[in-house]
């Protein structure tokens, strides 16, 4: 497969929608904001600077923040000038979780994860043009800030029992862990980035997720006390699946946006895996795709749910967009070889071997019996269930048909690696070691 046999929805705004708030609005991404009406004429007239921020509490961003990075780049689309804020200083307090404490990290960890983060948010976003977007880290502001010039200057315009009706810290205090002075702190800084970005760029709109909705708002309160006038915020909804899981998780871990901490291939699965229920409106939040095509993919889903067309053009859409199209072609390539629809031989080293470590898999010797080997894998419980598959006529490894009992791994595929097969649907890897 080549990128020509592919394409993808063009990065710009939907012109059947009056307003940029109109669309936002039809593609379910605002949850909470400040006055909509001002909102709608804000993002309609001429360009704005915003911001949205993003804490390095791990080495990768992971799904819920592309939403966030997705918003933006809407924003941008449509003229409006973006600032990408990475949080190193809010990652050395960390925002307050609502059942416990976070562990703190080092100013070694947190340094590395922002650079991390930042050559991430900058995959997202344009550096160019008369709306060219600006990296920020809040560490420059409040580094040089004493204790006392922190309470002096910035604590005095917060009061305390507008800060406990807060979700996140009331949670806290009604739960067992309650909650330290440094998380309940955390309100205050993110409050003082705002006001910064405001005075410094002119920032008057602050986007984040609805869970964030106590921290962005600290952010208008402290602008309009200290400077009088009054800026906006919005908030994205979070993600849910209609069967009531988790979004973004894949059988426990976060899809990282990371492709060593989650590879194209398991984020391609990831997205091919989404439910009926939930695939339109995924089709409008992750995807720049227009109301008309999706329109198109709501009716597929509707009259021929086999063909899982919304959902494989999901998967290729989002995935181009993380990780590029090339090489989102590669583990589309990948899995189709991995479920008889391609050749094996034909993948690169790195995209099987990615593969197959989304599969269960088993590194063995060189020589080893492919008995040892369905056992290894957990596709067969015994050597006797293992002779019995191959009597059958139901194992293959490599795409070849095993035909008897002393059949060894030769680890024959690109990368030295082989795939095991037993009956149409249950695959395994195996690492030759």
């Amino acid at each position: 497969m080549t990128t020509s046999d592919l394409t993808v929805a063009e990065q710009k705004l939907d012109a059947s929608f009056d307003t940029l708030w109109d669309e936002l609005n039809w593609r379910g991404l605002i949850h909470v904001s400040t006055d909509a009406d001002e909102l709608r004429q804000l993002l309609a007239g001429d360009p704005i600077v915003y911001y949205c921020g993003f804490d390095p509490t791990a080495p990768s961003l992971h799904l819920g923040n592309l939403v966030q990075l997705l918003t933006m780049r809407r924003l941008q689309l449509a003229g409006h000038r973006p600032l990408g804020l990475v949080g190193g200083s809010t990652g050395l307090v960390g925002d307050p979780r609502p059942t416990a404490e976070r562990t703190l990290n080092t100013r070694e960890t947190v340094n590395e994860w922002v650079a991390k983060l930042r050559a991430q948010i900058e995959r997202f976003l344009s550096f160019e043009g008369d709306n060219a977007a600006r990296m920020v880290n809040n560490l420059d502001w409040t580094a040089p800030l004493s204790a006392i010039d922190f309470l002096r200057e910035i604590g005095k315009h917060f009061r305390v029992g507008t800060m406990l009706k807060k979700d996140a810290v009331s949670a806290r205090l009604n739960s067992d862990a309650g909650i330290s002075y440094t998380e309940f702190s955390y309100q205050i800084l993110q409050g003082l980035d705002y006001l910064e970005l405001h005075r410094q760029y002119g920032c008057v709109l602050q986007t984040g997720g609805s869970d964030q909705w106590g921290n962005l708002t600290s952010g208008t309160d402290l602008i309009h006390r200290v400077e009088g006038t009054s800026v906006h915020a919005f908030g994205t909804p979070l993600i849910t699946n209609s069967d009531g899981t988790k979004f973004g998780k894949s059988e426990g871990n976060a899809i990282w946006l990371d492709a060593e901490m989650c590879s194209p291939y398991a984020m391609y699965q990831f997205w091919l895996n989404t439910d009926d229920r939930d695939v339109i409106e995924r089709l409008k939040v992750f995807t720049f795709m227009t109301r008309d095509e999706i329109a198109e993919y709501e009716r597929l889903v509707a009259e021929e749910p086999f063909r899982r067309a919304a959902q494989k053009r999901l998967a290729l859409e989002v995935t181009a967009t993380v990780h590029g199209l090339e090489t989102t072609a590669n583990a589309i390539e990948a899995s189709e070889a991995l479920f008889g629809k391609g050749e094996l031989a034909s993948l690169d080293a790195a995209t099987l071997a990615s593969a197959l470590g989304e599969l269960p898999h088993a590194t063995v010797a060189a020589g080893s019996s492919v008995v040892d080997a369905l056992i290894a894998t957990e596709l067969v419980k015994s050597a006797s269930e293992a002779r019995r598959a191959i009597a059958q006529g139901g194992v293959s490894i490599d795409g070849e048909k095993v035909v008897n009992d002393d059949a060894q791994v030769t680890g024959s595929l690109p990368g030295g690696v082989s795939v095991l097969r037993r009956g149409k649907k249950a695959l395994a890897g195996l690492f030759i070691g």
